[in-house]
């Protein structure tokens, strides 16, 4: 819209400063002016810092979420599907059930 200032643009702007508010005035308007200019880039720094721990805390969020949906639907499954059940004797102990009775 304005483009960038030059060199004489900036010189026309320190004379009219100059002339308005004098010598003794502008260091303590250009002390100022830089303060608040500081003050304003560390708090942009700082929201920025915040939203961006935002959207951090956001993804953790939504990685764990899918997480336990993953885990839950693993869950789900496996109970749906019918697995044989392991034999509770160990094969140690196994009786032969086709014995007549008559010992050996």
């Amino acid at each position: 819209m304005f483009g960038s200032i030059g060199m004489p643009e900036l010189v026309i702007i320190l004379v009219i400063a100059l002339i308005i508010f004098g010598p003794r005035k502008l260091p303590e308007l250009g002390r100022s002016l830089g303060k608040s200019i500081g003050e304003f880039k560390k708090a942009s720094n700082e929201l920025q810092r915040t939203l961006e721990e935002e959207i951090r805390v956001e993804e953790r969020k939504d990685q764990r979420a899918a997480i336990k949906l993953d885990q839950d639907s693993a869950i789900e499954a496996g109970t749906l599907s019918p697995v044989a059940a392991p034999d509770p004797t160990p094969a140690s102990e196994t009786v032969n059930r086709t014995n007549t009775g008559t010992p050996a």
